[in-house]
């Protein structure tokens, strides 16, 4: 069984899915051997990428890690891929003290700011007769799609769809999709300009 199928059958499987997790995890960071032994086959990357020392590389072997071309993630940050995966194109950039929790997939030439937090991962709450730690999670990916910019200290939330050369104005909290070429602020953000093709420029 090569490594694709093992991973889809892992993934398939929650029982099985949770006892991994448990050999690999321990208080939701890797074990030693994981990051000393596994990680190493586990992160991807293209040509000329940066991954300061500080950054805290929560990943897993189950799902996708992939850093493209030109890229860098800064330090204090966190990835971690253990609910889905993460997929960074080339040329962007991840800023000081990002959390990036998959299912995460963003574009070429991105800047994300600092303090962003990108969670693809909720947790369960319907039971009230149980834990919330115990029912589970459930994930919705996030999509920023290329030539966006996240301005500092913003969240954007499971599901999101940032669209091409969209602008996230700091402090904001994205609840749904921006369209292209849209800038947005506030909590929950809102469109407060956009570029006009016809007049070629942005206007609110």
């Amino acid at each position: 069984m090569d490594i694709a199928n093992l991973k889809q059958k892992v993934n398939q499987n929650p029982s099985l899915k949770r006892i991994v997790h448990r050999m690999m995890f321990h208080n939701g960071r890797p074990r030693w051997w994981v990051k000393h032994i596994l990680n190493p086959f586990a992160i991807h990357h293209g040509k000329k990428v940066t991954i300061r020392y500080q950054t805290v590389m929560n990943v897993s072997p189950i799902n996708t890690f992939y850093l493209g071309n030109n890229s860098t993630i800064e330090e204090y940050s966190v990835i971690d891929n253990g609910a889905g995966e993460v997929i960074i194109g080339d040329y962007t950039l991840i800023g000081l003290r990002n959390t990036i929790i998959g299912p995460v997939h963003i574009g070429n030439h991105v800047i994300l700011a600092q303090n962003i937090i990108l969670s693809g991962l909720n947790h369960n709450y319907g039971d009230i007769s149980l834990p919330i730690h115990l029912q589970g999670i459930n994930c919705k990916p996030i999509i920023i799609e290329d030539d966006a910019w996240i301005a500092a200290n913003s969240i954007i939330t499971a599901g999101v769809t940032i669209g091409k050369h969209s602008v996230v104005a700091a402090g904001s909290v994205v609840t749904k999709n921006v369209p292209p070429f849209s800038v947005v602020a506030g909590n929950p953000a809102k469109i407060i300009k956009r570029y006009v093709q016809e007049r070629d420029q942005w206007m609110k």
